[in-house]
This record gives structure tokens, C-alpha cells and sequence, in this order.
């Protein structure tokens, strides 16, 4: 249930519905808002009787929350989210791009990188210091030493830093170096990982797993704010087959995003992005391992660009888009 309050509800009026609501065992999750503040219930095994609270004073209303999610949806904020990331914002009609290396392998690989992200217009750097592999035996991250780079990165190039953590411990670290955590798909149902990510004191970065439904992403979001953790974003994975390409994704990215026509303004932009995204990882692959090279570097530069005008032209902000197009033509290093 989702109890909303009155835009001049006094703090005093917020707290004796939250005592109302933990006399009754359950637990109380106040939800700040820019008019109003709203307080989600959860712990509750059944349906709540709205009489409970609609008498209280400053409570405007009581809603039954159907999802089995109750925080992150849109039942109790239909508003959109904007997280503010190292100062940063991600979300509504703003756009964030994230770029960097899958993993910090040295200062030098790194510093070069980071420079063209930067150069290139991305928002926020990222790099993974600790890397879950399938093999015990592959290189696993720098670790430590990986996050002091990155911290190094970010005063060199300004951009915020977005890395993953990988288990608790982990996580304690990123907190002191980074601006975001990532939990990767490997890890979006660590329930251990999520509730203590759930009590981080930064932005989560939460990529969906390699074979998780639309509603277990959700459910895995549920557990961070569950913990009071509200600055959540979600990751969709790009399809690792060509097969999946037309068996899943774009048929969820449709209907749930762009109506029934599958070419929909959504449609097409994520066949764009994930053509250009494809490109960008072949590119990472095959970058020598003492660094990128000139060629690389306008490669590098030339998608991000692409993706900066396609990602405008979605949002109807043709003159930026064409500018970004311009770009992309005449780039060079």
C-alpha cells in the first residue's frame, strides 16, 4: 500500500503515519517527492485495510499497490526518476552516455581511454577493477589498485566514475573510490549483494541478467530500495545472439516502450544503438593490450558520436542531433 500525503503535510504528520504503520509490524519507506512525500508499506503478507490511515491527519490518500514490486512502480512514483550520479544527472529527457573499458588493465590503457570518452562527449567513465569470470584462472581485475586508477581518471578527465562491485566486501570499496556501483548480470540476483548495495551511500548501476524477465529486474531493484537505497538505474542487455535479436529483445523493447509496431520511434533507435554498441564492443576487443592506437581512438570517437545524434534525434532535439551528426563526419585525432 502506498500512503500519500498532503502537499502541506508537516513532518510531524509524516512521522506519526510512519508510527502507525510499524505498530502494525509492518515496515514504513518514505518516499520524497518534489510536491509531496509518500510512504510505502511493505512487510505486509496481506491486504491493508485503507481506513487505517485515511484518517490520519495531513494523509491525502491510501492506494493499493497490485505489483509485486512495491517501490519501484510507477503505482507509487509515476513521476520519472533523475539520479544524480557525481553530480551528474541520469534519467528523464536528459542524455547520459557511459563509456570505458570492460577492465582496468593498466594507468596507461586506462588514462588513454578515458581521455577519448571524455574528448568524445561521454558523461561518465567506466571500468571494471574487479571482474566476475567464468574461469578461476582469468584475470580477474587490479582490484584495489584498479579503483585508485579510476579515481585518478576522474580528477584528471572530471567525469564521474562508475564501476562494479562484486560482492560485499567489494562494495565497501567502490564507496570510497567511485561515484556509482555497478552490479552486473552475473549478480542481479545476489540478494546478499543487492541488500547491501541497498544500504550504499552512492547510485546503483543494475544490469539485467543474462536470462532474467522484465519483472525479476524488478524485483532485483526492489531489493536495493527496500534497503532506503532510492538512486537505482537499470541496465538492458544487448542480445548475445542474432537469434535473440528477434525471439526477445525487440519484441520487449516494443511493446513495452514503443507500442505494438515494431517499428516505432523506440524500435528503431535501439536497432541503431545496438548496431553502434556492437561496433564499440568489437572495437574494445580487438584493442592491443599496450593501448588504443590513433585508428582506434577515431573509431571510438565516430560511434559515440553516432550515438549522441541518434539518441537526440529521439528525443526530437534535431538541431543537437545534427551537430553531433557533423561531428561524426569530420572527427579525426
Amino acid at each position: 500500500m502506498l500512503i500519500v500525503m498532503k502537499v502541506d503535510a508537516t513532518d510531524a504528520q509524516v512521522r506519526e503515519v510512519e508510527e502507525r504503520i510499524r505498530s502494525l509490524g509492518f515496515r514504513a519507506n518514505p518516499i520524497p517527492g518534489s510536491e509531496r512525500t509518500a510512504i510505502g508499506i511493505t512487510g505486509n503478507a496481506g491486504p491493508i485495510d485503507p481506513a487505517e490511515f485515511e484518517g490520519l491527519p495531513g494523509v491525502k490518500e491510501a492506494i493499493r499497490v497490485t505489483r509485486p514490486y512495491k517501490l519501484v512502480s510507477r503505482e507509487v512514483k509515476p513521476a520519472d526518476s533523475v539520479i544524480d550520479v557525481g553530480g551528474r544527472p541520469i534519467g528523464g529527457r536528459h542524455i547520459a552516455v557511459i563509456a570505458g573499458p570492460c577492465a582496468i588493465e593498466s594507468e596507461t590503457q586506462t588514462r588513454t581511454i578515458a581521455a577519448a570518452v571524455a574528448e568524445a562527449g561521454a558523461d561518465f567513465f567506466r571500468g571494471g577493477a574487479f571482474k566476475p569470470r567464468t574461469s578461476p584462472y582469468a584475470f580477474q581485475g587490479l582490484g584495489l589498485e584498479g579503483l585508485k586508477i579510476l579515481a585518478r581518471m576522474r580528477q584528471e578527465t572530471g567525469l564521474p566514475v562508475v564501476t562494479e562491485a562484486v560482492d560485499e566486501e567489494s562494495m565497501a570499496m567502490v564507496e570510497d573510490y567511485a561515484d556509482a556501483a555497478q552490479i552486473g548480470a552475473r549478480n542481479m540476483q545476489n540478494f546478499s549483494l543487492l541488500k547491501r548495495a541497498g544500504r550504499a551511500r552512492m547510485p546503483i548501476f543494475l544490469k539485467r541478467g543474462l536470462s532474467a524477465t522484465l519483472e525479476e529486474l524488478l524485483m532485483a531493484a526492489e531489493y536495493i530500495v527496500s534497503e532506503g537505497n532510492y538512486r537505482v538505474f537499470l541496465c538492458e542487455r544487448l542480445p548475445q545472439h542474432e537469434e535473440e535479436e528477434e525471439e526477445a529483445v525487440y519484441p520487449v523493447v516494443a511493446r513495452l516502450m514503443g507500442g505494438e509496431d515494431p517499428m516505432s520511434s523506440m524500435a528503431r533507435a535501439h536497432v541503431e544503438i545496438s548496431h553502434l554498441v556492437r561496433v564499440y564492443r568489437q572495437l574494445l576487443e580487438e584493442l592491443p593490450p599496450e593501448g588504443p592506437d590513433r585508428d582506434d581512438l577515431t573509431d571510438l570517437r565516430r560511434v559515440l558520436y553516432g550515438l549522441h545524434a541518434i539518441l537526440r534525434l529521439h528525443f526530437a532535439q534535431e538541431e543537437e542531433a545534427y551537430a553531433w551528426l557533423s561531428a561524426e563526419e569530420s572527427v579525426s585525432v
